[in-house]
């Protein structure tokens, strides 16, 4: 069946295509929006309780707005590629119930921590903070990082069922072999690698959190803390990263024929990748280093406000290009090393035609989501810069 001159398995895979590209453009604003995690573990910066509240206020103002960007990104990735999130939920899901955890308790903690007569005490609430911004964060970049090193799970004949794989020494510690060294067989450079991945995301989150603080907060007092923060997070960063990327041009990648199927391992295939269509996407890659490192000099060297605008674009120029070509190009978007040919892909894991024509008019909708974050963002931020005042007589602060 053809229409307009493209036949239907064409139709299936440019929407398979098209949503592995909307999922990555919100993978990639998430990415950036996980400042409010990285600003949470730099309470310990403030010297007072009152700079401590103008932290808190600053972050109060916009965690909501990340929460909502993970929802679009863990909505539509559910949406499109249903089988992947039975996969990966169905078999990871300690991961995944640890980090869905660290953000709910980040919703109660940022309730309730300044209550008179909470019934924990300030600092039960501020360890909870902690924890989304800490454990959270270097959960989420493991769990991004097995897009690239693959999961310990395989296609089972009998059942014609996805299986996760099998215990060892009685330990089945479903998905955090991801960040756990030994478990589940999965090989030691592999959890190397995703660890690296989700201290790297850690690190990122507190730059970008103190280049926004830099902006946000009137403070002098805390703008010369900040910048401090911003070197030495990146500089702390920058070996890691470099690790990743390097790992990412390097290594072997699960590929897969369009035609067959068969999954096979092909080195330096994300190198070819990012030469494809005239380079674009190691341009955007690029851009994105260069961007991110004015943005670092601007805020961190120099105590610009204007800093959090580069880096934090470039941010979204580099997440994107990492989340595409994870899943573009026929790769597999999550490998498996127990059985290669159980790899899943955007053609092996999408939703039917029908599913994916019906959610592409929805997702007509996603630019007006998108546009009242940023009219949120905007009326949040219309007042200026957070002062001592605001916080001290603003009964509404955190």
């Amino acid at each position: 069946m053809e229409f307009a001159g493209i036949t239907v398995n064409e139709t299936h895979l440019l929407l398979q295509q098209y949503w592995w590209i909307i999922v990555s453009v919100l993978g990639a604003l998430f990415v950036f929006m996980m400042w409010v995690q990285g600003g949470q573990t730099l309470l310990h910066v403030a010297d007072t309780e009152t700079e401590e509240k103008m932290i808190l206020n600053s972050i109060g103002r916009k965690w909501e707005l990340t929460f909502t960007t993970l929802v679009l990104f863990g909505g539509a990735l559910y949406a499109a590629f249903p089988l992947f999130y039975s996969v990966s939920f169905g078999g990871a899901y300690w991961v995944w119930m640890l980090i869905l955890m660290s953000f709910v308790v980040q919703a109660v903690a940022f309730e309730y921590m300044n209550k008179e007569g909470n019934l924990y005490g300030k600092g039960f609430y501020k360890f909870l903070l902690y924890f989304n911004g800490i454990i959270g964060a270097v959960l989420i970049g493991a769990a991004v990082g097995t897009f690239f090193t693959g999961s310990n799970f395989s296609f089972d004949e009998s059942s014609r069922q996805m299986v996760w794989g099998t215990a060892q020494n009685g330990l089945n510690l479903r998905g955090l072999e991801a960040a756990i060294p030994g478990l589940n067989g999965q090989p030691l450079e592999f959890t190397f690698f995703n660890l690296s991945f989700g201290i790297m995301l850690l690190l990122l989150t507190r730059v970008v959190a103190g280049l926004y603080f830099i902006n946000d907060i009137d403070s002098e007092n805390l703008k010369q803390k900040f910048q401090k923060s911003v070197i030495m997070n990146t500089l702390v960063m920058l070996p890691f990263l470099l690790f990743v990327l390097y790992v990412l041009v390097t290594a072997p990648v699960a590929t897969y024929n369009a035609h067959t199927g068969v999954v096979s391992l092909v080195a330096g295939k994300h190198l070819h990748d990012l030469i494809s269509f005239g380079a674009l996407p190691l341009i955007l890659l690029l851009a994105g280093l260069l961007l991110f490192l004015f943005g670092v000099f601007k805020g961190g060297m120099q105590g610009s406000r204007s800093g959090i605008w580069f880096t934090g674009l470039g941010t979204i120029l580099v997440a994107l290009v990492v989340f595409l070509v994870a899943g573009l190009f026929d790769n597999a978007f999550y490998p498996s090393y127990a059985n290669l040919q159980s790899s899943l892909t955007i053609q092996n894991s999408s939703g039917s035609l029908y599913t994916l024509k019906t959610m592409a008019w929805v997702s007509i909708s996603v630019p007006f989501v998108l546009a009242y974050i940023v009219h949120a963002w905007y009326q949040m931020n219309k007042k200026g810069q957070i002062t001592e005042k605001e916080v001290l007589e603003d009964s509404h602060a955190y």
